[in-house]
C-alpha cells in the first residue's frame, strides 16, 4: 500500500507510456520517451520509461538494452529494468552469444549458480511464510 507521495500514478503512466510508443519506429519512440515520459531517476519516470522501452523492443532483451543506452538520463536503471524483464521472459538463449562471449571479468557459471541460489532462497522463504500462516 505504501506511503503517498506527490507524482503521477505509476501504473497509469506505464499504460500511457506503452500506448504512446506502440508501433513507432525506434528513433521516434526514443524521442517520445525522452520528451514526454522522462528518463530521470524518479520512479514515476524510470519505471514507465522501462515499460515503454520493453514495448518498443518487442520483448527482446538485447534490443531493450540498446534502446535504453540511447535514451540519456537514468539509462542504467531503465536498461536494467527493461532488459531484465525481457531476459526473464525470453531466457539466456535470446541474448546474442557473440556479445556474451566478449564479456570480461564475469564467470557465467557463477552467475547461474547465484541465480539458482536466489531462486532456492525465495522458494524457501515462500514455503516458510505459508507454514507460519497456517
Amino acid at each position: 500500500l505504501g506511503h503517498w507521495v506527490t507524482g503521477g500514478d505509476i501504473a497509469a503512466r506505464i499504460v500511457w507510456a506503452q500506448d504512446i510508443v506502440r508501433g513507432k519506429a525506434i528513433r521516434d519512440a526514443i524521442r517520445l520517451i525522452t520528451d514526454l515520459v522522462g528518463t530521470g531517476v524518479a520512479s514515476q519516470e524510470s519505471v514507465p520509461a522501462a515499460f515503454a522501452v520493453l514495448e518498443v523492443a518487442r520483448g527482446d532483451p538485447w534490443q531493450a538494452a540498446i534502446i535504453s543506452a540511447n535514451l540519456g538520463g537514468d539509462t542504467d536503471t531503465i536498461g536494467a529494468i527493461a532488459a531484465g524483464m525481457a531476459g526473464a521472459c525470453t531466457g539466456f538463449s535470446r541474448l546474442p552469444q557473440e556479445h556474451i562471449l566478449r564479456l570480461v571479468g564475469i564467470d557465467l557459471s557463477e552467475v547461474g549458480a547465484l541465480a539458482a541460489d536466489l531462486v532456492a532462497a525465495r522458494a524457501a522463504k515462500a514455503g516458510s511464510s505459508k507454514d507460519a500462516a497456517a
